[in-house]
């Protein structure tokens, strides 16, 4: 089956009696849940490592006085904000303080490099910029370079005669909190105002800008709690930054449905202890992040002698596709769900989500129903997708055809702050967003992403998939991590390249991941030169940077090069 290729015209038909102008304002949600779930509690990690707790009733009265604070030193409509700082308490309040007094707050990622953080800043507006301590040398690297900047305002539990930094226009957030008024009204902001900016993260050029409107935002909102089956006594932890993607709209989604909320500070991939203990001291039921931080945790509850139960806890796993040993290994262990989703920055992220249809779960056995998750899901209610060919016609979806993934719908963006009409011409068809990557529809209606346009291994004519390689090899008992790219070849056009992490005290050769990945490839698809490393490069969001990979290693088949 495939979508229309035009967008459908709008059409007025008989008036409502409904309050079609009352606004869909993030406010509400944190409004209702501080009205009505006072109680409920938000666990949060302090900077020494050790944990504190308050409620949706304190915490609103913080948000209150944090808006007033932030509208005392000049932040009106329309104003930027920008925030630097972990997964915090502070972090969670300014997610509804800054939006509330109809200003933008922009998500700035802790991982970019000075240019492009220095780019953001500069592109976006942004005026006041909320620092934690612990981001101060960060801040005070650009903010020569930021003449814009009119105001810095310093997170931390230290006095601010205790805080030394080269920062210019200080304040200190906690004086101006307990300073402001905990009374406000709030204003009804038009839905289509801008609630937050983020800025993509790419391999190649400038990061490019998405403005999500209040109206998204709540959407979006609904999508979530919806399609992860999100209820009243689920508890959520936020591991996906809230810098980027606004934690793929979790902080909402669990404060439309007053989930008690568990917010882990900063942490680092080296170390996933402390977030699987809290985990399960805290009962989590709903969470997301990555691989990279779920395969960690995973190792971590393989030491456990008693294993925790986990069989309410669903794991929203995205970034890259999630290897099946990591979902069998926590379904095996803990009773845990990887519930593997599909999105991006442009789409604030929520495309689809892979959940089981009944009539699947009725047809498969349980080892095709583990295959089948390896696929991104279905679509949610409210998007439509398109795979479309080179020359822009819809293909079929019979799960092998593979197309380009184009979207649209209400928390889909239809253009980049400040990108010049000619360079939209091609980011978009027929009103739909080109996503840039490759996929298939099989006739359940589940999208699989066979790769990225610009990854995608083009050889002797035909496709290979390097996402399909990567997750076979993770399969291998020997192999930690594995990236897998098309260099140039003269004859070939592109042949596979493998970099492996071995396991500690493992060793892993050519021959072994050749007939490893024999099982699932043809011969002719096979690689033909492997390197062993003890890390392999990731961009900002934690994604293997080929470009990178590929730029370090342009001459191992003796090919020139291509451009980017």
């Amino acid at each position: 089956m495939t979508t229309n290729s035009t967008k459908a015209p709008i059409v007025t038909g008989y008036p409502s009696t409904m309050g079609d102008d009352v606004q869909l304002n993030t406010t509400t949600l944190i409004r209702h849940a501080a009205r009505t779930y006072p109680e409920r509690e938000i666990v949060y990690r302090l900077p020494d490592g050790g944990w504190d707790r308050y409620t949706y009733g304190a915490a609103y009265e913080r948000i209150i006085r944090g808006a007033n604070a932030l509208r005392g030193i000049g932040v009106e409509p329309g104003a930027r904000v920008g925030i630097l700082d972990w997964n915090s308490r502070r972090h969670f309040e300014l997610y509804w303080a800054i939006p509330g007094l109809a200003a933008v707050m922009v998500q700035l990622n802790l991982r970019l490099g000075s240019d492009d953080l220095c780019f953001v800043i500069d592109d976006s507006g942004t005026s006041v910029i909320c620092v934690d301590e612990s981001l101060l040398p960060l801040a005070e690297a650009v903010a020569p370079r930021l003449p814009g900047v009119q105001a810095w305002v310093i997170m931390s539990d230290k006095p601010l005669s205790e805080i030394t930094t080269t920062l210019p226009n200080v304040h200190h957030y906690e004086d101006l909190v307990t300073a402001a008024s905990a009374h406000i009204t709030w204003p009804e902001v038009d839905e289509r105002s801008a609630y937050s900016a983020c800025y993509t993260t790419g391999t190649t050029g400038r990061p490019k800008g998405v403005y999500y409107s209040h109206r998204a935002i709540v959407l979006h909102s609904y999508a979530i709690a919806t399609n992860v089956g999100m209820v009243l006594d689920d508890c959520t932890m936020l591991i996906t930054p809230m810098f980027h993607g606004q934690a793929w709209g979790l902080p909402q989604a669990a404060t439309l449905m007053a989930n008690k909320i568990v917010l882990p500070g900063r942490y680092v991939v080296e170390d996933t202890k402390p977030l699987t203990d809290a985990i399960i001291a805290e009962g989590v039921t709903v969470t997301n992040g990555a691989p990279v931080i779920f395969l960690p945790m995973l190792h971590y509850i393989e030491t456990l002698e008693n294993k925790p139960d986990l069989s309410r806890l669903r794991m929203m796993s995205g970034a890259t596709e999630p290897p099946l040993t990591m979902m069998r290994g926590f379904h095996d262990l803990t009773g845990a769900e990887v519930v593997h989703a599909y999105g991006a920055t442009e789409t604030t992220p929520l495309v689809t989500m892979n959940r089981f249809k009944p009539s699947v779960r009725e047809r498969l056995s349980d080892d095709e129903l583990f295959e089948l998750k390896r696929k991104q899901g279905l679509p949610v209610s409210g998007v439509d997708i398109r795979l479309i060919d080179g020359l822009g016609n819809d293909v079929a979806h019979d799960g092998v055809t593979q197309g380009e993934i184009c979207v649209r719908g209400p928390w889909v963006t239809t253009s980049y702050h400040h990108m010049p009409e000619d360079d939209l011409a091609g980011r978009f068809h027929d009103g739909y967003w080109r996503s840039g990557d490759v996929g298939t529809i099989d006739a359940d209606g589940y999208l699989k992403v066979t790769d990225r346009l610009k990854d995608v291994i083009k050889s002797g004519g035909e496709w290979i998939s390097s996402i399909d390689m990567e997750n076979l090899l993770l399969s291998h008992p020997d192999i930690a991590e594995g990236a897998v790219v098309g260099l140039a070849h003269p004859k070939w056009q592109e042949r596979p390249f493998v970099l492996v992490v071995p396991k500690p005290g493992r060793e892993v050769t050519l021959e072994a991941v050749r007939t490893h990945l024999s099982s699932a490839f043809a011969v002719w698809q096979l690689p033909d030169a492997i390197e062993i490393v003890t890390e392999i490069p990731r961009t900002s969001v934690g994604k293997f940077d080929k470009r990178r990979i590929r730029a370090a290693h342009a001459d191992i088949y003796g090919g020139e090069s291509s451009s980017e």
